[in-house]
């Protein structure tokens, strides 16, 4: 063994040496509890930059640099919210053929230009807005805006497109025949809302999507896709001046008066229970929604219901999920939701459960939704306030995310600080807070039942359990039947 050798082989001793020593007197680490969770991560965000083109269009921006990519969205303040009565859908078909044709371009050459670019273009409607987004290398961002302009200002929704378009959703809402959960969808925003706007869902119905015409997309594009009811949001690796010339470059010309969307009433509250049984015979599973009408975004409860939420069924350590999964084994999952909308949308839970435990998994959620209702001890408060607080800072790592969060600020009027003061506002949630905002918003004496199932197998079990008045309905009842929709007119 050489001198240097032998000299590694002592130093090694000495420090084995120095660490069991160190082991032998530091103290049995404490085995009968988990370890204490450590303080959230802090969130670093940039600034979120307020621009502005020629024309008016507002531009929201976060500047990072560690991809040389550019996510930017064009928020139109407009969606299925929108659609007038009896054209349900038209905001979705509207977004869906954004991309089949515009500024010279057909749908082919669109996808052949975004992809020579390495670029991404999408678009969908929402509730309140339609989001046109772009995803592109940094280097690309200029040739990428002139497309994403042409798609948003000059669609042209060729006629032969639209009906292959139109034959894609028709073929999809067919298929919702044999799709409890897409059933539980419709029949529950039907049951909870009647004829108010929320009353459906976002993609129509068999009847209105085959009844629209060239010449309604139209209108909802001329009516709605208008600078003064957009906003642009970008987010990467850009700087503001490059990025705001380039902006002007492809928005800038654009001109042209909005109509700004009737804003939606405030929905009537569910009065009583009422259950809707959809029979779906041979159903391998009951599918299951239990709900009211929850409150608008901007609900001063909102922090309280976010928390309120995690306890009940926002995680997979919430009580209806350790209640049905995992204690008694009814369903792969359980869980609820707030789906905050700019009006009252809706507060549900749901599940899809054994078929033969249909009503006892019915109990369970009653008991939960009881149970969520009483003071909540502290240390379950903790744990839920730390599930949202620590995880809240990944949601702003890729540049798409980053520009999720601008798309929420312009759709909803978010204060500036709302992202870096949420996890402070999170942590200042106490148990009263919980208790107050469930007292208004979670009553499950006053909500509405679905349930899509096998009607043979499931009728007598909810029955005995006196949740309320039953109401059975056909999937036709639900979704209209098949081939009943509007006769299509030639486009124009």
């Amino acid at each position: 063994m050489t001198p240097r050798a032998r000299i590694l082989l002592v130093l090694l001793l000495f420090s084995l040496a120095a660490t069991d020593r160190a082991v032998a007197a530091s103290p049995d680490p404490d085995r009968s509890k988990p370890p204490a969770p450590g303080p959230p991560a802090k969130l670093e965000l940039p600034a979120i930059q307020k621009l502005a083109l020629s024309n008016r269009i507002s531009v929201l921006f976060i500047e990072r640099h560690r991809v040389p990519l550019v996510q930017i969205s064009v928020v139109v303040g407009a969606g299925a919210a929108a659609d007038p009565k009896g054209k349900a859908g038209l905001a979705n078909l509207t977004a869906e053929m954004l991309d089949r044709g515009a500024g010279g371009r057909s749908a082919l050459e669109l996808s052949d230009a975004v992809d020579h670019l390495g670029a991404d273009l999408s678009a969908a409607a929402g509730w309140d807005q339609t989001l046109v987004g772009l995803n592109v290398p940094s280097l690309r961002l200029g040739e990428a805006l002139s497309i994403l302009a042409d798609v948003v200002r000059r669609p042209v929704f060729p006629p032969e497109e639209l009906e292959r378009v139109r034959k894609e959703l028709l073929t999809e809402l067919l298929q919702w025949r044999d799709e409890p959960r897409a059933l539980v969808r419709v029949a529950f925003a039907r049951a909870l809302y009647g004829d108010h706007p929320y009353g459906r869902v976002t993609e129509g119905s068999e009847r209105t999507v085959g009844g629209m015409i060239r010449a309604d997309l139209q209108a909802f594009h001329a009516a709605y896709f208008q600078p003064g009811n957009v906003t642009l949001v970008a987010a990467g690796d850009v700087t503001a001046q490059v990025l705001l010339a380039k902006l002007e470059e492809a928005f800038g010309s654009w001109s042209g008066n909005a109509a700004l969307p009737a804003p939606v009433p405030a929905a009537p509250q569910a009065r009583g229970r009422v259950v809707w049984l959809v029979d779906l015979p041979g159903a391998a599973q009951s599918e299951i929604r239990i709900g009211r009408v929850g409150p608008s975004r901007n609900t001063s409860e909102y922090f309280p219901l976010v928390v309120a939420n995690t306890l009940l069924g926002g995680s997979f350590t919430s009580r209806l999920n350790q209640n049905l999964r995992e204690q008694h084994g009814y369903a792969y999952g359980a869980g609820s939701v707030f789906d905050f909308r700019l009006s009252t949308g809706p507060f549900f839970a749901a599940a899809a459960v054994q078929t033969d435990k249909t009503a006892a998994a019915l109990s369970e959620f009653f008991k939960e939704l009881e149970g969520i209702r009483r003071p909540v001890g502290e240390d379950e408060l903790a744990r839920a306030k730390n599930y949202v607080a620590l995880r809240y800072p990944a949601g702003f790592e890729t540049v798409g995310e980053l520009a999720v969060k601008l798309e929420e600020k312009a759709v909803f009027g978010l204060p500036d600080d709302f992202f870096t003061s949420y996890m402070d506002r999170v942590a200042k949630v106490t148990a009263a807070d919980v208790a107050r905002a469930t007292a208004q918003w979670i009553d499950p004496r006053a909500v509405v039942v679905v349930v899509v199932g096998d009607r043979k197998k499931v009728e007598a079990g909810i029955k005995a359990l006196n949740l309320g008045p039953l109401r059975v309905l056909s999937v036709d009842e639900v979704l209209g039947r098949p081939g009943s929709r509007s006769r299509v007119q030639s486009p124009k």
